[in-house]
């Protein structure tokens, strides 16, 4: 039998999205802007631009941007539907026939048409199989699944128990996310029956990154996957994220101090929250005569924009939130997206054709691999 190396990677992702390898870069608030996309593209993975965090009016801009450095629309865009320019996002999304969309809190079924219609592939990213059973039904073209490893907000179901779920749920292809940066990684989605991986922090934690230097040190420096952490202290949801000073606060104070962190936090950069000190006495003695709890989680949580800014933007690491995938432990240094996605791709390639190549050792060990291992292996050559 013979093997062509890259058809080892070929799969249902790379014919819909093509892209040369099976690898996704996801859409990160604040650090997914159109140099990430554009790095990711040329070195053949596929980008998404993180549109929730992107200023409306800046928007067109940087998906011109990315199709001025490509040559072309082969990238995503991805957004929330309650964002206030939700609307905006769907159009450019048509108007420029990008290749797909990805969110979480997903369209309705009319927006999703609208897709189709103008042949956007539509890639939600879910953490659980019945909202994985119910993007399908709104008429999903492909899953990510983010198993608990992954950052920011993020299930409690890990990769490795989501993934067959998953697969075994739906019959559109799907990308697993949560816990990839290696090939061996991608290697071993692929045998399990995903189409591709998706990385984040993983893209993050690349020289194409725009995250400022001092809080991508605190990125390499973390070593042990057990300080990355997941905390409900900032809005009350799994958020998993690198322990920091700020984090510790919220989490040791009472609800009323809870409150008024997160009250100091929107005054400190009122110009952006709209905080007024009225308005903050207001809010604060409004929650001590009604729910504190309630009320401080209510504030954080319109506040979170701001917080994720002054880490990942302003560079103040003890200052913000840092989100990050419990991988984030398992990077030591800092390589560009194509460095990572060359070696990502070259390493399970040879994962791949060590596995295939276990089919040339006779029968015996051939009729050792479970059936829809080896068809979907040697289909590959």
């Amino acid at each position: 039998m013979s093997m062509d190396m890259t058809a080892l990677l070929r799969t249902a992702l790379t014919d819909r999205l093509g892209c040369r390898y099976p690898i996704v870069q996801t859409a990160m608030g604040w650090v997914a802007d159109a140099r990430l996309v554009i790095a990711t593209t040329r070195a053949g993975g596929f980008g998404f631009l993180a549109g929730a965090t992107i200023a409306a009016d800046q928007l067109e801009a940087e998906i011109r941007k990315v199709i001025d450095a490509t040559g072309g629309s082969n990238f995503g865009l991805n957004f929330h539907m309650f964002q206030d320019n939700a609307a905006q996002c769907v159009d450019l999304a048509i108007q420029y026939r990008l290749k797909a969309v990805s969110y979480g809190r997903g369209p309705d079924k009319k927006t999703i048409a609208r897709f189709k219609a103008a042949g956007v592939l539509c890639i939600p990213t879910v953490g659980a199989v019945k909202h994985a059973l119910k993007a399908v039904e709104l008429g999903a073209d492909m899953i990510t699944i983010q198993g608990g490893e992954g950052g920011g907000h993020t299930g409690g179901v890990p990769s490795s128990i989501l993934l067959p779920q998953v697969l075994d749920a739906v019959k559109v292809p799907v990308i697993a996310a949560g816990g990839y940066s290696t090939g061996r990684g991608l290697a071993g989605a692929l045998a399990a029956g995903a189409a591709g991986i998706a990385m984040g922090t993983r893209f993050m934690m690349t020289t194409d990154s725009p995250t400022p230097p001092t809080t991508l040190a605190r990125y390499v420096k973390v070593d042990d996957p057990q300080q990355i952490r997941v905390t409900l202290a900032v809005d009350g949801m799994r958020h998993r994220m690198i322990d920091n000073p700020f984090i510790r606060r919220l989490e040791a104070a009472s609800p009323v101090g809870r409150l008024w962190i997160a009250l100091r936090s929107a005054w400190l950069w009122k110009q952006q929250t709209g905080m007024s000190l009225g308005h903050m006495v207001d809010v604060l003695r409004r929650a001590i005569r009604e729910d504190a709890g309630a009320v401080s989680q209510a504030v954080m949580s319109a506040n979170q924009p701001v917080l994720l800014q002054r880490s990942m933007v302003e560079g103040f690491p003890d200052e913000g939130i840092l989100p990050s995938g419990q991988v984030a432990a398992a990077i030591g240094e800092l390589k560009s997206a194509r460095q990572v996605i060359e070696e990502v791709a070259t390493e399970a390639e040879a994962c791949l054709a060590a596995l295939y190549g276990r089919l040339d050792g006779g029968d015996r060990d051939r009729d050792s691999i479970p059936r829809q291992t080896r068809s979907s292996l040697e289909t590959a050559t």
